[in-house]
Order: C-alpha cells, then structure tokens, then sequence
C-alpha cells in the first residue's frame, strides 16, 4: 500500500513512512493510493472474530508490507488488554433500531484509547526496526492528549509533547494529561483555543528544519494510522447488526472530523452504510456547511460538549479530496483560500455529493442537558456531553426501512462531572484505578499562543531525554 498527500506535492510513501511523517511536507494529508476493498464474503467471514482479530484484519490491507500480519495481530490483542469490558466496543440498545457503541473502555476512558493503544505499539515497532527516535507533538481538545500520553509514557524511543487550549478542558481531562509524571512528556497549556493549539502543530510541521531537528511526528488523526485504527469498531458494529446483508447507519458526534471519515472509509471498503450523520455543538461549521454550503469560520465558542469546540477541521480535507474526485491541486487551492479568508468555497455540485451520504445536525448546550437528563430517566442510561450530541443527532433523523443507526459513545461521563451533575443531579464516579486523580501531582507550563516559544519547549524535552554517549 502507497500512500499519496491531498495536496499532490510531496512523494509517495508505504505505511510505516507515513506513520512516523504524521503530516505530509506540502502541508496535506496523507490518503491510501487506492482503497481496499472487501466483498460480502470476506465480510461475512470477519463476524465473530475478537475484536483484536478483527482489527487486524480490517488494518492489514493499508500496512501492507510493512509490518508482517502476525506482528500486526499481537500488537493489537496487546493494545486491547487492558480495556476493561470482554467484548472491548460493546453495543447498549436504546431505543428500537437505536443502539449506542461504547468507545470508552479504554485506559483513559474515551475513544481515542482505540487507535492511541495500538499506534504506540506500531511506533516501537516501526522505530526499533529502524533504531531510531521521534518526537511526538500533538494538539488536543480534551481527550486525544490523555489518550497519547498514556499510550507514549515511558517509551524509549518517543519523546510527546502535548498542547492544550488553557482552561478549556475538562478538569479530569487536563488531570489525565499532566499527572503523568514519565520524562519523555511534557504539556503546555496553550492561551488560546484549540485551533490555535492545531495551528501551532501545523506550523511545527511546516519549519523544515525544526521538524528534521527534533524527528516530528503526529498521534492527532491528520496521521493515517489513527484513522485506519478506527475503522474496525465501526466494522465491529455493523457486522453485529447484519452486515453486510444489512444496511447500519451511523451517527457521530464530530469535531475534528477524524471519526466520522473512519466510518466513511469503512463504507468505502465494502460495508453498506446509508447514512453518516454529524453531531455537532454550538460550534457548528460542518453542519452549517451539510444545511446550507456554509463552510466559514467562526469564533470558537466553549461548551459543555468540549472536545467538540473547534472551527477548523483538519480531516475535512481527507473528504474534501474525495469529493474533488481526488484532485490535489483543486484540494490545495480549494484549502488555501479556506486559510486566507476563513470560507471554503464549495461548488453546489460538490456539496450535493456530500449530502448524499452525510447529514448534519446542531445541539447546544441546553439541549444537551436536556437529552442526557431523557436518557437517564427512560432507561438509567448515562451519556456524556459529546454521545448525548450524537444520540440525539441519531433520534432527530431516523432513516426508517428498519435500518439500525448506531451513535457513537466516544466518552465515559465521569470525565464530565460538572455537566453530568447539572444534568442529572449526581457525578459519576470514577473507575478504581482512577480514584485518586484529584490527589496526583500535576506538571504542565502555560504559555502564549508563539511558535517560538513552543518550539523551545519541545527542544527542551528533546534535549533531556537524548540519549548520551
């Protein structure tokens, strides 16, 4: 498997390039050359396996050759023994023909521990094979920083630095990141949002040669590997309901846009997927752009749903070349006017295409509260801010014809407590192995929103852990 950039101007590579490259050099997004396909049968064959078997499986085809399949299967059963639930993604019915998969059984409670889990153990993998190091730089809003941090502390051959916007995650979300005390992580808490804090990442990526300097790399979901890390769950899901002799929606509750491509690309593999609907909060570019073709950038607003608080979508681009019919220089210039002048212009033909298969919905913070106090009184059940949004989103446009849609629960509520308790009167307790968060030791450097500044930083952490002789 060879991997391209959506902006057609840097080389192409195999998986293992691309996973310690992060970000492509012309500032796109690395894309599969072509996409692997499975038929009803291969399908069919997969209903059943572990869940680490199945990700294995669905992976294979964009590592290719890179890393032999029996590495691959270990790397993943071992990536998964620590979830805390047998069957690792399991499916919670709530209504009829409305399920919620939860995504949060992970180390640090939240769905990023799906890819984050097996990325690092690709990284030892990729970089013992090579007998070399990298530096991992990653903007967060909330749960990828936890995610990465767990996955990358103590490492030997990984250096991570994590960036995120100061006093706009949750309490427990800032704690999981800075009461790690490994000393190859570092967090800054950025003055600003989190677009400034991608932003910051992009530019890192951008200075040549800081980038060589320091070995970059990325764990955000503009590195492939994320995204090829999440398909299985949804592949998990669809093959429970039917597939592929059934059609299973789903509903995604959408900040950066990775999630919902990896269900995306799960359907351009093989799997009969009618609908891709878009949760979203108060900050709601995509599905402004899904209702009315208005992709503008607005001031980033915080919510209750905090994860979701961003203007910029960096994986947008990944689906934006596809609609293009994978044209990069139409990409390029399609994402260098949305920089310039904060609209993408999208001719109505392009959007017509999008809306074919995704739709859009907004929830604000009321609303919000609202539905997680309903599910709690219909059935107990407990949903965060950010799978209340996209159960909601799933309830407000039923597809009908007996399809299933299911709503993706990408985090635990405890990570929540304030809005679990203003919603429902009580905060969830956290897991045992989590109990004594509150009393841990927390280490981050608040600083402002200067590359400069940043990029010392990341020296420094660099520096410390070289190693000597």
């Amino acid at each position: 498997m060879r991997y391209i950039s959506t902006r057609g101007r840097a080389p192409a590579r195999d998986f293992a390039d691309v996973l310690l490259a992060g970000l492509a050099e012309d500032g796109g997004l690395f894309m599969p050359e072509t996409w692997p396909h499975f038929s009803p049968s291969e399908w069919r064959a997969m209903r059943g396996l572990p869940y680490h078997a199945l990700a294995a499986r669905i992976m294979q085809p964009f590592i290719g050759a890179a890393i032999p399949f029996a590495v691959l299967e270990t790397i993943c059963r071992d990536a998964y023994a620590g979830f805390n639930h047998p069957t690792i993604v399991p499916l919670v019915q709530l209504e009829t023909n409305l399920f919620a998969q939860e995504l949060f059984h992970g180390p640090t409670l939240a769905f990023k521990d799906l890819a984050m889990q097996v990325l690092s153990r690709l990284f030892d993998h990729v970089l013992t094979q090579r007998d070399t190091r990298v530096t991992i730089v990653g903007a967060t809003s909330g749960d990828t920083g936890s995610a990465a941090i767990e996955a990358c502390a103590g490492r030997d051959r990984v250096d991570i630095m994590i960036l995120h916007p100061h006093g706009r995650t949750s309490l427990v979300q800032r704690r999981q990141m800075t009461t790690v005390p490994a000393a190859n992580v570092g967090n800054i808490a950025v003055e600003g949002n989190f677009d400034d804090c991608q932003d910051l990442v992009k530019a890192m990526f951008a200075d040549t040669g800081f980038r060589q300097q320091v070995r970059l790399s990325a764990v955000n979901s503009i590195n492939w590997a994320r995204i090829a890390a999440q398909i299985p769950y949804y592949a998990a899901a669809a093959l429970a309901l039917g597939a592929p002799d059934r059609e299973v929606a789903f509903s995604v509750p959408t900040g950066n846009f990775g999630n919902v491509f990896a269900a995306w690309a799960a359907c351009r593999m093989g799997l009969p997927v009618p609908r891709l609907t878009i949760g979203s909060n108060r900050n709601d570019i995509l599905t402004r752009f899904l209702q009315s073709n208005d992709m503008s950038i607005l001031p980033v607003e915080p919510s209750l749903s905090p994860s979701m608080d961003i203007q910029v979508s960096s994986n947008f681009e990944r689906i934006l070349f596809e609609l293009l019919d994978r044209d990069p220089e139409a990409t390029h210039q399609t994402m260098l006017g949305f920089r310039a002048t904060g609209r993408m212009r999208i001719a109505d033909a392009v959007w017509h295409r999008a809306r074919a298969r995704f739709h859009g919905f907004r929830l604000d913070d009321a609303g919000t509260e609202a539905e997680i106090r309903r599910l709690h009184a219909a059935g107990g059940y407990l949903a965060d801010p950010h799978s209340a949004i996209g159960i909601a989103a799933a309830r407000a446009s039923p597809i009908g014809g007996g399809v299933p849609t299911v709503a993706m629960a990408t985090a635990h509520p405890a990570k929540f407590p304030d809005a679990m308790e203003r919603a429902i009167g009580h905060r969830p307790a956290l897991p045992p192995r989590m109990a004594d968060l509150f009393q841990r030791e927390e280490r981050f450097t608040v600083m402002p929103n200067d590359l400069g500044a940043v990029e010392a930083s990341v020296r420094a952490l660099v520096g410390r852990n070289a190693p000597r002789g």
